[in-house]
């Protein structure tokens, strides 16, 4: 569908009139006609209605300057001055060969517009407005502009953090596309798998050089594990990073504590039967002692029929 060719903002005073008729017993104001204005502005060009030119549309390399007309009709049976000025980033980059015109009555005027691409733009789309503002009532007219030149799709996630039941992310486009990034993520635990998202479209369109800061969230997280979270994000173009981040639940509160009083008392238990056990165990066996043994003869033995 394509963008309209313009926005205006108008302010009728319908509910003043309607008053000042209850009040003095004047005919009600006629509904307002949403018909053609006195005045309109929209891109120059020889076709009208459905061939009309939606947008102001320019397409060229760094440092180009790029030209185009701004057509501004005068329907009324006065003349009309009307201030030009962009608007966005596209816009920003456009100057008009007049700021202020005057265009007389039943006339249309062609101003022209030059649009600079700067040096240092990347390839890749930029948007923006020429606003035209006359007799009380602005018109903004689309404005699209294209650098050309080669394109590199680069996404990197950053940051990870886990706490509080949220995952918190960062998304960076560090290349000169745009970018609508795809998100999956996945937990594990120590007893398997606590979390898995399958890849799907974030709400996002993120520009070259931009940085968005998500969350994503976990409101069944674990009360207590070890877990690791990982992100997983893809655009078109090859775009893709991974990133992962750690945390360790933990119950809090009372829980917390009866668990170190447990603890306490499994080490006073463990520590107290080791002392009864050394009290009422076997004793040790003692080491063998020697008894004192009558000294031996240094006497020389007599011969064997030797005579006492």
């Amino acid at each position: 569908m394509s963008p309209p060719t313009s926005r205006r903002r108008r302010a009728l005073p319908v509910l003043t009139a309607a008053l000042a008729a209850l009040l003095y017993g004047l005919a009600p104001p006629a509904a307002a006609d949403d018909g053609p204005a006195d005045w309109t502005a929209r891109p120059a060009g020889t076709g009208t209605g459905r061939d009309a030119r939606p947008y102001v549309y320019l397409e060229g390399t760094p440092g180009t300057v790029l030209q185009d007309r701004l057509a501004v009709t005068n329907s009324g049976r006065a003349p009309l001055t009307v201030r030009l000025r962009g608007d966005g980033r596209a816009g920003g980059w456009i100057r008009f060969a007049e700021d202020t015109v005057t265009v007389p009555a039943r006339t249309r005027a062609d101003v022209p517009l030059a649009l600079t691409v700067p040096p240092d733009a990347v390839p890749g789309d930029a948007s923006g407005e020429a606003v035209a503002i006359g007799g009380g009532e602005e018109i903004r007219v689309p404005v699209r502009a294209r650098t050309v030149g080669p394109t590199l799709a680069a996404l990197t996630v950053e940051d990870v953090e886990v706490s509080d039941g949220t995952i918190r992310y960062a998304l960076v486009n560090r290349g000169n596309a745009m970018l609508r990034p795809r998100l999956a993520v996945r937990a594990e635990g120590v007893f398997g798998t606590l979390l898995d998202r399958p890849e799907r479209p974030l709400p996002l369109e993120l520009a070259p050089g931009r940085r968005a800061e998500r969350t994503e969230p976990w409101p069944d997280a674990p009360a207590l594990d070890a877990v690791t979270v990982r992100l997983r994000v893809t655009a078109s173009g090859g775009a893709r990073d991974e990133a992962e981040a750690s945390a360790t639940y933990l119950p809090l509160g009372p829980v917390v504590g009866g668990g170190l009083l447990l603890l306490g008392g499994l080490a006073v238990f463990a520590s107290g039967a080791y002392r009864r056990r050394r009290r009422t165990g076997r004793a040790a066996p003692r080491p063998p002692t020697v008894e004192a043994q009558p000294p031996v003869a240094t006497e020389p033995l007599l011969k064997a029929g030797a005579k006492t």
